[in-house]
């Protein structure tokens, strides 16, 4: 009778295994923001990546859940023992969701496009060492590079390199064409975006869900009380932290913390004033109280951080304590700048109105620097008035938002870039750290990058934002950790 019993639970826990992984049904997902356009190559707005990233749209290779670069249309790829060709062999049989073919000339429209600064295609810094792609036949392609880059597989796993059916660029930005498990339905303004399973996806049993749904919802109480009602599944990203609490104390609800590459930043503008003297910038270090943030406004979420870098990166160095809490420093660099009582420094802090967690720190860093008696008065924009006008104008002087990207230290090498920091010492080492074929040396670069950017004072990074979001219980496979923007739907599935 014990063997007997012992058969039925192993047959009953069987079972209830296969029940837990039938395909079907449909989820609803909520997110903040929506995106300017659907298309990657065309904002670096991160809704965009998190709805679509692996969903729809794919490249040559992929970030897993670890942060792994993985095979995704490319079934696998040799690197020449200089570093100067990369040759993939392309998965064979795969289907765009409009029916045609996905081919090598796909990927070499897509590239030729990529590194012409001309094209509108985002970042094509990122592919500036390609010099030539070959495509011997249908399933093969060849980078060759002008020099060694040992970021370029990373490169080609980021959002900005999926690939879509050539000569189709204007329609992904509202009709976005992938090769992924599921295939854009709908977009409606304001209200959410659709997705559906792709029966021709190449790998066979995914994604087990028939129907996605994204819906802008950028009021957190109106998130909870949704999901707590049952009309939505998923609070994707950004679950403030009493609503997290909240969630913990539902036996219906279930909440998921993780890691992310997230760098909470308040951004400078480094070539307007007053932020382009750097004990202004050292000022500001010196005024916020970081510690305090984590603990009164994330409740304990958050790790901070001194650089432009995550602690779960590779080569991270803490450089959290470098600037510890200290009014009367701030005050003497603030009156050496020419500010003082009867000067007191005065600028617009520029808030992007969907994001919480930002708002939230922006708000409470505005009450600390007034405790050094500086003024910063809060604007809060739409999140297409701050892409417009902050990302792409650099027409604001205090702003502050997350840096999802991982391994994103090169934006500093960009002049151009909105916080409009030059300095040549950043860029050359930031190329030295490209080309190097040695791992500790690279290593001890990308250590000496963040130290640069910490001494310079370029920014103040706050900390590293917390991956919170909050789930009914019947949600299972949802990602626990956010190496790279992207709500992961393909191996999701409904608990019967």
């Amino acid at each position: 009778m014990r063997y007997l019993c012992l058969s039925l639970v192993i047959l009953v826990s069987l079972v209830g295994v296969t029940w837990a992984q039938t395909p079907g049904g449909s989820l609803t997902v909520a997110i903040l923001g929506e995106p300017p356009v659907l298309d990657p190559t065309a904002s670096t707005s991160m809704e965009i990546a998190r709805v679509f990233y692996d969903n729809v749209l794919q490249g040559l290779v992929k970030f897993n859940v670890k942060g792994e670069i993985i095979p995704a249309l490319a079934e696998s790829w040799k690197i020449s023992p200089g570093g100067l060709t990369y040759t993939f062999a392309l998965r064979q049989n795969v289907k765009f969701h409009d029916g045609s073919a996905f081919t090598a000339q796909d990927v070499l429209f897509k590239f030729e496009r990529a590194r012409d600064a001309k094209s509108g295609h985002m970042h094509p810094a990122y592919y500036r060492d390609i010099t030539k792609i070959e495509t011997p036949n249908a399933t093969t392609v060849v980078f060759r590079l002008k020099q060694p880059n040992s970021e370029f597989m990373m490169n080609l796993a980021r959002p900005e390199s999926i690939i879509g059916p050539k000569n189709r660029v204007e329609e992904q930005k509202t009709h976005p064409i992938g090769t992924g498990p599921f295939k854009f339905v709908a977009w409606e303004r304001g209200v959410g975006i659709r997705l559906e399973k792709f029966g021709q996806y190449y790998v066979r049993g995914r994604p087990y869900l028939d129907r996605v749904t994204f819906r802008f919802v950028p009021d957190q109480g109106a998130q909870l009380a949704a999901l707590r009602a049952g009309d939505l599944d998923v609070l994707g990203v950004g679950v403030i932290p009493e609503n997290a609490l909240f969630v913990q104390q539902d036996a219906n609800l279930k909440l998921i913390t993780g890691t992310t590459t997230t760098e909470i930043t308040v951004g400078m503008n480094n070539a307007r004033p007053p932020f382009d003297d750097v004990r202004v910038r050292r000022a500001m270090q010196y005024a916020v109280n970081k510690d305090e943030l984590v603990r009164a406004v994330m409740m304990g979420f958050g790790t901070k951080i001194g650089s432009h870098r995550s602690p779960g990166e590779w080569c991270y160095v803490d450089l959290s304590g470098m600037y510890l809490p200290d009014a009367a420093r701030a005050r003497a660099l603030l009156s050496e700048a020419g500010y003082g009582p009867d000067n007191p420094l005065s600028f617009t802090f520029t808030l992007a109105a969907p994001y919480p967690y930002e708002r939230r720190i922006g708000e409470a860093i505005s009450a600390q620097l007034a405790r050094v008696g500086v003024r910063a008065r809060i604007e809060v924009v739409e999140w297409a008035t701050w892409l417009s006008r902050v990302f792409r104008g650099a027409d604001y002087q205090m702003t502050i938002i997350g840096h999802s990207e991982p391994n994103d230290i090169g934006i500093y090498a960009n002049p151009d870039y909105y916080f409009r920091y030059n300095n040549t010492r950043f860029q050359e080492t930031f190329s030295e750290y490209q080309r190097i074929n040695d791992t500790k040396r690279a290593c001890d670069l990308m250590k000496d990058l963040q130290r640069m950017l910490a001494e310079d004072a370029v920014n103040v990074w706050v900390m590293n934002g917390p991956y919170v979001s909050a789930l009914r219980r019947n949600v299972m496979g949802w990602w626990t950790d956010q190496p790279t923007p992207s709500m992961n739907v393909t191996e999701v599935y409904l608990q019967r």
